[in-house]
């Protein structure tokens, strides 16, 4: 066994948050690195989308290589590519200009698509899109995870425009 501990930066070949696991391909190749969910959360988010690039610190183990610690997350190159109807007549600045809010989320279901979650002072549930989560970066949401969230109000009401782990958000400010 080898304690080295290494950062390397790769891509999620999948993650699955009901097995708790997942893979990350290494840039430099080799075999698939295992990317375990307790990792993932100690980094503050409950899932990733697969695709999404990361930099992780990695470990040599009797098991073969596992991912230690997480460092960064990118969302998938191609995520921006789908547009989203609500939010086709909004003026992009005014996305951009929307404040990361606390949130939890109240459920969320990855076979229909969307989910809900609330801020923080507001009784209002807040829609969140399948394709917001993987612009994200993120592949699920499990209900009551802390989250912070950039809100807009959308054709429907206060709709998601960016996710992210409440821990990324904390690192972030």
């Amino acid at each position: 066994m080898n304690d080295d501990i290494r950062t390397i930066k790769g891509r999620v070949k999948w993650f699955d948050p009901v097995k708790g696991f997942g893979f990350v391909v290494s840039d430099e190749g080799g075999p698939d690195i295992l990317l375990h969910a307790n990792v993932l959360r100690n980094f503050g988010q409950s899932s990733v989308a697969d695709e999404a690039v990361v930099e992780i610190d990695v470990q040599k183990t009797e098991r073969g290589t596992q991912a230690v610690v997480v460092h960064h997350i990118e969302p998938p190159a191609d995520a921006g590519g789908i547009a989203l109807a609500d939010l086709d007549d909004i003026d992009p600045e005014v996305i951009k200009a929307a404040k990361l809010e606390p949130a939890r989320v109240k459920w969320f279901d990855k076979g229909k698509g969307f989910g809900f979650a609330n801020t923080f002072g507001r009784d209002e549930d807040v829609f969140v899109h399948m394709e917001v989560l993987r612009r994200s970066g993120l592949a699920d949401l499990q209900p009551g995870e802390a989250l912070a969230i950039r809100v807009i109000e959308g054709k429907r009401g206060r709709m998601a425009t960016e996710v992210c782990g409440w821990e990324v958000a904390v690192k972030q400010s």
